[in-house]
């Protein structure tokens, strides 16, 4: 029995994934947390696992940080990303920094039961979208603007995009607002865009 451990902030996503593979003979669900210090706490409970469907967005500690400290702390857990976010973005980052999958909800839910079993299996899931991307990337081809940005600074980027001001990031992450700011800088360098809104457009055209 495949034993599923669902990380959504929003029950009506949970609710529907949970009916999907609960559906499955060999899947059964564990557990259902909201948000990434939950799933820590669950964790820290030694809680037997065969795959984490992870959301990129919660509340609290998320998105690839959570995944980065995933890998850190539970180097074994296999983790199936399930994101509104598109694969083009977020995708290579979330299985280098060692999530074993990633799936956008879009996918139906065919795909996400055969996800759900590979990672299970001990073998990653991509699209072959994806699994092109990483292989160009292997290969050195040259990234997009947006694949320049650091890690930290594409979450600013997402969260400036949700419409976060500057202060209200560097209390979400624990940083200074002078650190925030050379963040934003060093976005709209990199992207070649000029104030928030230009960043907010470009950002919404990605999907972000």
């Amino acid at each position: 029995m495949i034993r599923i451990v669902l990380a959504d902030d929003h029950r009506i996503v949970t609710d529907g994934l949970a009916q999907i593979l609960s559906y499955q003979e060999d899947m059964e669900i564990a557990a259902v947390v909201e948000d990434g210090d939950r799933l820590c706490a669950l964790l820290q409970t030694g809680i037997e696992i065969d795959v984490l469907v992870l959301d990129m967005s919660m509340p609290g500690r998320t998105g690839l940080d959570l995944i980065k400290h995933l890998n850190r702390h539970w180097p074994k857990l296999p983790i199936l990303v399930l994101s509104m976010h598109p694969e083009a973005v977020y995708g290579m980052r979330a299985l280098k920094l060692g999530a074993n999958g990633y799936l956008t909800k879009d996918s139906d839910a065919s795909q996400l039961v055969r996800a759900v079993r590979q990672v299970a299996a001990g073998r990653s899931y991509a699209s072959e979208a994806l699994i092109s991307q990483l292989v160009d990337s292997a290969r050195g081809a040259p990234n997009s603007d947006i694949q320049a940005l650091s890690d930290r600074e594409l979450l600013v980027l997402q969260l400036l995009a949700s419409g976060s001001s500057v202060t209200d990031i560097a209390e979400r992450l624990c940083l200074s607002v002078k650190t925030v700011s050379t963040h934003k800088a060093n976005i709209q360098r990199k992207l070649g865009v000029v104030g928030t809104a230009h960043l907010v457009k470009y950002a919404l055209s990605y999907g972000i």
